[in-house]
């Protein structure tokens, strides 16, 4: 059935109170955020905890202040899967880690890693080139909860095959399985994949340069930000890479507008695989 125009307003406007309530009351601006992909998502929220009203949303996160980690869980779109994509992590494989491995420390900065999977592949690839003893992983994403299954590593057996496959075609050459074990339906990874991992907190919109960086990757995340939005994360990412390193974008993602964009040359346009051209602040240098 199709909307009243009234309604569509009154909507809006309800959006825009719960955006303006989540910036003033817990310090999250979601104002730059896709509004189609935003609407979404606090109507879904809005039918979960506000009985299908985004006014009655906003009455709850304004006066239960321990309903932000969900609100939070439902606003980020925590999904993603091992090697997801494989031939971009096999391209990671081939054409970045060699590179990546001149350097005596590889930091690298996974930013909105969600639950964790694309972390846990990341670790994989450097077991198996050499390189994990050397290097350093921070992890980071804007919701606490989906942080807290990230550090767990504990995921639905049901996964388990296609994460196989796209090791596989990853160009992985040993089994999936001798990384994880199965159990009551679950998959634990290994705890030796999250050694060198840091996994924190951080809020794309609002906070500054995580790290310095060899590698960030921010696969899938832009895609969800108004353009200004993006900009500034590119601006981020550039300012967050050492001159010569790499980002690893999602394969509906590109920096090809705004300033930053001139400081990134592809390595595979296709895959979303560049590289920083541009003088940085810090230079590390093999």
């Amino acid at each position: 059935m199709e909307r009243a125009p009234d309604d569509i307003e009154l909507e809006g406007i309800e959006l825009d109170l719960f955006v303006e309530a989540m910036r003033r009351r817990h310090g999250y601006d979601f104002g730059r955020y896709a509004p189609a992909s935003l609407l979404r998502r606090v109507r879904q929220l809005a039918a979960d905890l506000g009985g299908g009203a985004i006014s009655a949303l906003t009455h709850r996160l304004l006066h239960e202040p321990e309903l932000l980690p969900q609100l939070l869980e439902g606003l980020s779109v925590p999904a993603s899967d091992m090697f997801r994509d494989p031939s971009v992590f096999r391209a990671l494989r081939e054409q970045v880690l060699p590179l990546l491995a001149s350097y005596p420390q590889i930091t690298i900065w996974q930013a909105g890693c969600a639950h964790g999977e694309e972390v846990y592949s990341l670790a994989i690839l450097l077991e198996e080139a050499g390189l994990y003893e050397r290097s350093q992983i921070f992890a980071t994403d804007l919701s606490t909860r989906a942080l807290e299954q990230a550090r767990e590593g504990i995921y639905p057996l049901r996964s388990a095959q296609q994460w196989s496959r796209n090791y596989l075609a990853a160009g992985g050459s040993h089994s999936l399985a001798g990384y994880c074990s199965a159990r009551y339906g679950l998959l634990k990874l290994d705890r030796r994949l999250r050694r060198n991992v840091t996994f924190a907190q951080h809020n794309l919109a609002a906070d500054g340069v995580f790290c310095e960086a060899q590698l960030v990757l921010c696969r899938n995340v832009l895609i969800y930000f108004a353009n200004p939005l993006q900009q500034h994360c590119l601006a981020l990412f550039r300012d967050s890479l050492v001159r010569g390193g790499f980002l690893c974008l999602g394969l509906r993602e590109r920096p090809d507008a705004g300033e930053a964009a001139a400081d990134f040359a592809p390595v595979d346009a296709n895959l979303r695989i560049y590289r920083r051209i541009g003088a940085a602040a810090t230079v590390l240098r093999p």
